[in-house]
């Protein structure tokens, strides 16, 4: 499988039971568990980058990855499908890739979860953003900015994050739980667009800039520069979507 992203779990198994391909499991606890080792595995993998969309899924191949046998594969494959994170092909499944009208929808909806957050604590004096975690995370972008990290895809993982932690700080849990939905949906196609230095630098500075005016109650300026970092034209998030996924087909 492919190494786009380095966060998350370490591939492959490990310390888990094994199932050989024509042995049954000893027991449905056991059947169970290698259903839910496989399944998160994979479901991480998948959300994490670390499997290109034109990789092909089979269950002999995803069974030797994980030295287990066809059955809990094609179940966790079954609840993928489910998920919406893997599709049926002439050749078994493959990851998800948004289209560009499904990008266009989401794209549009990220950018209304985003500025929700702060939307509402601008309409309701009594909503107050967690001071303390906002501080928290603008420490982190502020030791980035001393020390960039090198141009990765590995850095969407880390711009999400900022995106979660403002969107939590406001105090809607819900809000934040469809914010990192959307996020994972579009995360393979993101991923491609952090593969320059400039990109690094200004969405480092544009994070720490939104920070500093939310915390200093600065609510109205905080909405506009957040709009504008996220995409005040919806054409132009659409332009760097389509160009990451010119990457992301040349790179496959």
């Amino acid at each position: 499988m492919s190494t786009g992203l380095t966060t998350g779990p370490t591939t492959g198994p490990t310390n888990v039971p094994t199932t050989g391909p024509d042995e049954p499991a000893t027991s449905s606890t056991d059947a169970l568990s290698l259903r839910e080792m496989v399944y998160h595995r994979l479901r991480d993998e998948i959300l994490n980058g670390r499997i290109s969309p034109r990789e092909r899924l089979t269950e002999p191949k995803l069974g030797k990855t994980y030295e287990v046998s066809r059955t809990p594969v094609r179940e966790a494959l079954s609840r993928l499908l489910s998920d919406g994170l893997v599709e049926r092909t002439d050749f078994g499944y493959a990851v998800v890739v948004p289209s560009l009208e499904d990008l266009r929808n989401l794209y549009e909806l990220r950018i209304t979860l985003e500025l929700r957050g702060i939307g509402r604590a601008i309409e309701n004096p009594e909503v107050r953003h967690d001071v303390a975690l906002l501080g928290t995370e603008l420490e982190r972008w502020q030791e980035m900015r001393d020390t960039p990290p090198e141009p990765d895809p590995s850095f969407v993982v880390k711009d999400e994050g900022f995106h979660q932690v403002l969107s939590r700080s406001s105090g809607n849990t819900q809000l934040t739980d469809a914010l990192v939905t959307v996020n994972q949906k579009i995360r393979a196609v993101r991923m491609h667009d952090f593969v320059e230095t400039g990109r690094i630098t200004a969405t480092i500075d544009e994070h720490i800039e939104i920070l500093e005016l939310v915390i200093a109650r600065r609510l109205p300026e905080s909405l506009t520069a957040l709009h504008k970092h996220v995409g005040e034209s919806l054409e132009v998030v659409m332009e760097r979507a389509t160009h990451a996924m010119t990457r992301m087909a040349l790179a496959g």
